[in-house]
């Protein structure tokens, strides 16, 4: 249940109403951030640069996202990318795997393991340590490092607006959250 009204989406008007035209479908989270004009554009501005403008590998993007929602308990933005997890080749054994909190587990690549260990440690500790962030240094970009950060921080960001504001979950999530395990 929603601690913070949904703006009314239809009330809209000049470049809000633009802008909240674009969203298709519009999400929960989507109403939640037009109450903020301002903050809706800045936030959907990196959130679209974040998943369909960087180097960073698609599925790596995703299992760290997957992860941060999962270290988080945000059903929400997990049940979200879960699926786009499996949009973009995020097979149902790494999804089951993510359920299980299991990172080491043999379904993850070397690379993909070394990403969720550091995604574990930038949420838990905020600074990497000197190994985990070797360990992607060995395989990643220093560009695709950058994003990576980028994304752990942002959808970290993500989790607590989705928790602080109770955003509601969206349609088939009630069902999806009795195998979730969060």
């Amino acid at each position: 249940m929603p601690r913070i009204p949904y703006y009314e989406v239809e009330n809209a008007t000049g470049k809000h109403a633009e802008l909240l035209g674009k969203l298709n479908p519009m999400l929960n989270i989507y109403r939640m951030l037009a109450n903020s004009e301002q903050g809706a554009k800045g936030f959907l501005r990196m959130g679209n640069g974040l998943l369909y403008r960087c180097e960073l590998d698609p599925v790596l993007r995703e299992l760290a996202i997957v992860r941060v929602g999962r270290l988080s308990r945000t059903a929400y933005e997990v049940f979200q990318h879960e699926r786009i997890g499996r949009e973009v080749g995020v097979s149902e054994e790494k999804i089951a795997a993510l359920r299980d909190a299991t990172i080491e587990a043999p379904a993850f690549t070397d690379n993909e393991k070394a990403v969720l260990r550091y995604t574990d440690d930038v949420v838990r500790n905020v600074r990497a340590s000197d190994k985990t962030l070797k360990a992607v240094q060995a395989f990643l970009t220093p560009g695709a490092l950058v994003e990576l950060t980028l994304t752990i921080g942002y959808y970290m960001m993500v989790c607590r607006f989705l928790e602080s504001t109770g955003v509601d979950g969206e349609e088939g999530q009630a069902e999806w959250l009795k195998t979730a395990k969060l």
